[in-house]
């Protein structure tokens, strides 16, 4: 192991190592799949805050500056703030003198230079270890320098629980320990607090049983005040719907009862949300328009197939200029899909409340129509009956007419009634997977374009 005096930086040390790992960060973070800057190289890294949380494991904020972004050459900016430009991502470094063989995947590589030169570093949510460590920190409340572990205190997590790390893509790090509780250890940090903390606490206050409730939580105070991590509880038994609607397809099984419940489930969902977070506002249709033309725009600069369809999208946006303005705007899921939901036994629950990462965080908090989960929802299953070939056009247009009616039992209001906003939102969330998908899975851009084409020629 290192010496423990060369890992807690002044600033000439924040400086010396990035010296070490600089350029090895440099060629990790593009593979991950949570690096959300995988088209623009990482020319700069800055050091933000740095933790050593036991011998051999940091814990590190950096920051990311990309092309015509600066980090001030590797340090932070005057008063620990980030640099303008680029993005501020969470590791937890593992730091050794030989690798154990088992952290094969984790490695990140061999230090050449500074005073981690001659050492191994690593991902270390791989280690079982660093994992075990990490719950016991959120056991037993507490500070780490600037980190915080906080607990519910009528929550009881036992001890021992043994930790695996996910395989299953996402855009941060969860772990699993004993099949009890899963960790989500968020990955691009931004200042506030997470949705995914403050939303499920909110809707336990509500007594809403569709959302796991909040355990502990990890945070931190510099740079910047931010949620770093939140332990839930862990539902061993569950399937997300991706996977249920996709066995429901290969099987050729109809999938409207589920469809259905899960609308009913989305709606008690934002019944929930709506008093936990007042709102009472109607959305502005002529401001919402312009975002969404404006995305529109950015998007087709980014992905050339998308240009062609840009004058006949744009129709299902100005449709909102001339009609009503739906239901009250209110705090939403905000990215709201079937991989976002969990079936255990014959009930839905509801996950991942961050919302999109790639959106500022004041946006994905901030109220919003309803409509804009029913459309990611809509869109979900079209994803899912693509997945099969032939394409089976019926059995999506069938969930999604279950899904709505099941909303509409709940809720109060029919979606397929508001036409002109479900389109426009549908569209909204088609132009966002086909700038996704270009950047992150270019094999699957054909399934939201073929939407594109629908919603731009056919008009919904």
């Amino acid at each position: 192991m290192p010496k423990t005096a060369l890992l807690r930086p002044s600033s000439d040390r924040a400086a010396d190592l990035m010296t070490s790992l600089a350029g090895l960060l440099r060629d990790w973070l593009p593979r991950q799949r949570w690096f959300a800057g995988k088209d623009r190289p990482v020319t700069d890294l800055a050091l933000l805050s740095m933790t050593e949380l036991y011998p051999g494991c940091l814990h590190l904020l950096v920051h990311t500056g990309h092309a015509g972004h600066s980090c001030h050459g590797g340090v932070p900016a005057p008063g620990g703030t980030p640099p303008a430009g680029g993005d501020c991502y969470q590791l937890l470094l593992g730091v050794r003198d030989h690798p154990a063989p088992r952290l094969g995947r984790a490695l990140i590589g061999q230090v050449q230079e500074g005073p981690l030169a001659g050492h191994t570093v690593y991902d270390a949510l791989y280690d079982p270890r660093s994992a075990h460590l990490l719950l016991e920190r959120l056991r037993n409340p507490g500070a780490a320098g600037p980190l915080r572990f906080e607990a519910d205190p009528s929550a009881r997590v036992p001890a021992g629980l043994a930790p695996r790390l996910l395989d299953a893509e996402q855009s941060n790090s969860s772990l699993v320990y004993g099949d009890a509780f899963i960790l989500k250890v968020f990955r691009r940090i931004q200042p506030g607090v997470n949705p995914d903390l403050e939303v499920p606490g909110a809707l336990a206050g509500q007594g809403c049983g569709r959302v796991p409730a909040p355990v502990a939580w990890l945070r931190t105070t510099r740079p910047f005040a931010a949620t770093l991590g939140v332990l839930q509880p862990f539902l061993p038994d569950a399937s997300d719907g991706w996977t249920l609607a996709l066995g429901a397809l290969a099987a050729g099984d109809d999938f409207t009862a589920q469809a259905r419940e899960l609308g009913r489930a989305t709606a008690e969902v934002h019944l929930a949300l709506a008093s936990a977070f007042p709102a009472g506002e109607h959305d502005e249709n002529t401001r919402t328009a312009a975002a969404m033309t404006e995305r529109l725009d950015a998007a087709a600069r980014s992905v050339p197939a998308l240009r062609p369809y840009v004058p006949g999208l744009r129709t299902a946006f100005r449709a909102l200029l001339t009609c009503d303005a739906g239901p009250p705007a209110q705090r939403i899921h905000g990215d709201l899909h079937l991989g976002q939901v969990l079936r255990a036994g014959r009930e839905w629950f509801v996950i991942d409340f961050e919302g999109e990462p790639s959106r500022p965080l004041a946006e994905r908090c901030g109220a919003q129509s309803p409509v804009r989960d029913i459309a990611g929802m809509l869109r979900s299953f079209d994803y899912a009956a693509r997945q099969r070939r032939p394409w089976r056009p019926e059995w999506a247009r069938l969930c999604r007419e279950a899904y709505c009616a099941g909303y509409a039992a709940r809720a109060g209001w029919d979606p397929r009634k508001k036409h002109g906003l479900l389109r426009a939102y549908e569209t909204d969330r088609a132009v966002y997977e086909v700038l996704y998908e270009a950047r992150h899975r270019p094999d699957w851009l054909p399934v939201p374009m073929a939407a594109i084409e629908r919603l731009a020629v056919r008009g919904g």
